[in-house]
C-alpha cells in the first residue's frame, strides 16, 4: 500500500477515536454514492455530522482543510442528501472537517466544526 494511503487510513482512525472520546456515535465509514465517498458520518444527539478527514505528514504545501476543493464539496452534499433520504432521517446535517498533521512524529488534530462555512 502506498505511504499516502497508510497515513490517510491512520488519520481516519484518528478521527474516529477523536470523535468517539467527543462523545460521538460512529454510524458509518467511508460512505459512498456516485462519485463521492463520505468519510466518516457520526452523530451527537439530533445533529448528524459528516466528517470529512485530511491527514498530512506536514504543512509544508498548506493546512490540511485546504484540499477540499468546492466540487467535493458538491459532490459531498449530494451524498448525504442521498444518504438522509434512503435512512429518512429527520436530523440537522453539519459537515465537519477534521484537519490532521503530523508533525515531530506526532499527530495534531483540529475538528473544524461547520467548516463549509469557511470557504
Amino acid at each position: 500500500m502506498a505511504q499516502h494511503n497508510e497515513l490517510g487510513k491512520k488519520g481516519e482512525q484518528l478521527a474516529v477515536d477523536f470523535l468517539i472520546e467527543n462523545e460521538y456515535d460512529i454510524i458509518s465509514r467511508n460512505y459512498r454514492f456516485e462519485k463521492a465517498e463520505v468519510d466518516i458520518i457520526a452523530q451527537k444527539k439530533d445533529v448528524l455530522a459528516i466528517v470529512e478527514v485530511k491527514t498530512r505528514s506536514n504543512a509544508d504545501f498548506g493546512k490540511p482543510q485546504d484540499f477540499v476543493k468546492p466540487k467535493q464539496i458538491k459532490n459531498l452534499v449530494k451524498a448525504v442528501d442521498e444518504y438522509v433520504t434512503v435512512n429518512d432521517l429527520d436530523v440537522e446535517v453539519r459537515f465537519d472537517i477534521i484537519a490532521i498533521v503530523k508533525e515531530k512524529g506526532i499527530f495534531k488534530i483540529e475538528h473544524l466544526v461547520n467548516a463549509f462555512y469557511h470557504f
